[in-house]
């Protein structure tokens, strides 16, 4: 009986499981659209700021909209009611590459291999 009592003592007791680790978000960096000009006004209310004009990239969580940077001047437009600072450090990530770049994407040169079979 005791052994009883004591279990229900330390079930009392007990320390609460360890937090879960931080979820993982997968969040996709893209152009926007012309489709997204009303999805990008509408966060820029949220936001309460200007509108990004020119070109912009987003960031995609599950298909939303959560953060957007314009590219000719750097600001942010973010959802407030979001976690979306990895996602704007992303973007400025983002960003960087491209300035470091030139703007343009890196042409890739199909392999020899590749290249031998389109012809076969």
């Amino acid at each position: 009986m005791l052994h009883h009592l004591g279990h229900m003592i330390d079930s009392f007791h007990a320390q609460p499981p360890p937090p879960a680790p931080a979820e993982q978000i997968a969040v996709a960096i893209r152009r926007a659209h012309d489709a997204d000009a009303p999805l990008l006004h509408d966060l820029a209310e949220l936001d309460s700021v200007k509108p990004l004009a020119g070109p912009v990239l987003v960031a995609v969580v599950e298909g939303r909209i959560w953060a957007a940077i314009g590219l000719d001047d750097d600001r942010v437009v973010a959802d407030p009611f979001l976690p979306t600072a990895p996602a704007v450090e992303l973007l400025a990530l983002r960003v960087r590459q491209l300035r470091v770049a030139g703007g343009r994407p890196a042409r890739r040169l199909l392999p020899r291999w590749a290249a031998g079979r389109a012809r076969a």
